[in-house]
């Protein structure tokens, strides 16, 4: 009777402990998984980016497809504008400059007026803002197709009839987040300091991510 007695003591012992083991277990994996290993980023998920192939201002070929696996900055412009587009533009250069030292960030600026807007016209509006070629694209395409991405995709505002002299074609002025999976991930005010230092760093939040 004392040999069992003792075998069934051992034996709760054994599970106990075998039970404690797994708590533990079951804790550092939350703590690694909360606290010590990266967070997942709690930005919201909007759209996705289509399959497109357009028009980069070298001239190439570039299905959107090709940028995943890297973290973008969009913005939609045009180089004919003389009020908003400048000054993004303006903007994207710093966001090239802040940007510089993590290597799967890139810019990407779609034109809204595609017909004036060629590879050629592009290249030299880059130029001027001192564009790096491999990390700010400018691209173009036929117009049904980028109307159709501004307005369908990105849900932004785009009307050619309705502008002023300064600024003929009437656009979005936000800058657009998109993740390495092609996913958008938020909108941000241009004429708002805070939600330009925020893109940044949301931007590098997301690039450091594992896929």
């Amino acid at each position: 009777m004392k040999l069992s007695t003792g075998h069934i003591s051992f034996r709760t012992f054994f599970l106990w402990g075998l039970l404690g083991f797994v708590i533990a277990a079951t804790i550092f994996s939350f703590l690694y998984t909360e606290i010590i290993s990266p967070a997942k980023s709690s930005l919201p998920r909007t759209g996705i980016v289509p399959e497109i192939t357009l028009t980069e201002r070298s001239g190439r070929k570039l299905p959107l497809s090709d940028l995943k696996g890297k973290v973008w900055i969009a913005d939609f412009i045009f180089t004919n504008c003389g009020g908003s587009c400048p000054i993004m533009t303006s903007t994207m250069a710093s966001f090239q400059e802040q940007i510089k030292n993590v290597n799967n960030i890139v810019l990407v600026s779609f034109t809204v007026d595609p017909e004036r807007d060629s590879p050629q016209a592009l290249s030299e509006y880059a130029e001027l803002y001192k564009a790096s070629p491999s990390r700010w694209l400018f691209l173009t395409g036929e117009k049904k197709k980028l109307n159709y991405l501004t307005r369908d995709c990105f849900h932004l505002a785009v009307a050619a009839d309705s502008g002023s002299t300064v600024e003929p074609i009437v656009h979005s002025t936000l800058f657009v987040l998109v993740d390495k999976q092609g996913v958008i991930r938020g909108y941000y005010d241009s004429t708002d300091e805070n939600a330009l230092e925020k893109i940044v760093a949301d931007a590098r939040g997301l690039a450091s991510e594992k896929n």
